[in-house]
């Protein structure tokens, strides 16, 4: 089953950015999330193997809490010495963040944590974790849903490459794309930790949205200051 998902995962990342786009994006992660659900639940996997324990809930937000202000608070220390972290600056300069206001809120408040964080977790921290897990160790099942979930990220960064006029085939290009893997991997075993010590996917999906959201405000922000070296 892990590598049936894994598979068809990683397919599905190619297919959604490069050839589907954003038609229907909520929507369709949302279905798929009801969909990775019942399959696990077809596989024999229990609310407590995906983190969806409501037991576990309480833990989970309280958990949660702190994590969204820890992340807040690392990304506006960052943004704030932007200009000497250059890829921090690449970040903040991504025209994707150009948005007008209400359509920055939606990003904020339904397109990513219903469209991203929701789906991302469930497929990754729930499904596929919770798959390893019933026949490998934690090691092992958490190095293998967070590669999984890094390279997940490489049809993502191609199409922000484009989106920024830079070519994903040239050298910045392939550096590019590689760091996005390095990081969302990583990323993916910090998402991992915070589900398995918690016992609670509800932690993992604050802090996944705290990132992507807060990153995001960052960037309108930065784009949007006059003064901005980082926006120009």
């Amino acid at each position: 089953m892990a590598v049936l998902l894994t598979v068809a995962t990683l397919g599905w990342s190619l297919v959604a950015n490069l050839v589907v786009g954003d038609r229907g994006y909520v929507l369709r992660n949302l279905a798929a999330t009801a969909l990775l659900v019942w399959l696990a639940s077809a596989a024999a996997l229990s609310p407590a193997d995906l983190g969806l324990a409501p037991e576990a809930l309480a833990d989970g937000w309280r958990w949660g809490r702190l994590v969204v202000v820890a992340v807040a608070v690392a990304v506006a220390f960052a943004a704030g010495f932007a200009d000497r972290l250059p890829p921090v600056a690449a970040l903040l300069a991504d025209r994707r963040a150009a948005l007008p206001f209400r359509d920055l809120v939606t990003a904020v408040l339904v397109r990513i944590p219903l469209g991203t964080a929701l789906f991302e977790e469930v497929l990754f921290r729930g499904v596929l974790l919770g798959a390893l897990l019933q026949h490998g160790s934690v090691p092992f099942a958490v190095g293998w849903s967070s590669l999984a979930f890094g390279l997940w990220h490489v049809a993502p960064a191609v199409v922000a490459l484009r989106e920024n006029d830079v070519e994903p085939r040239s050298r910045a290009g392939q550096r590019a794309v590689l760091g996005a893997v390095l990081v969302t991997t990583v990323a993916g075993v910090g998402f991992a930790a915070l589900t398995l010590a918690s016992g609670s996917l509800l932690v993992s999906f604050l802090a996944h949205w705290a990132v992507n959201a807060f990153g995001l405000l960052a960037a309108a922000t930065s784009q949007a200051s006059p003064t901005s070296e980082v926006g120009r």
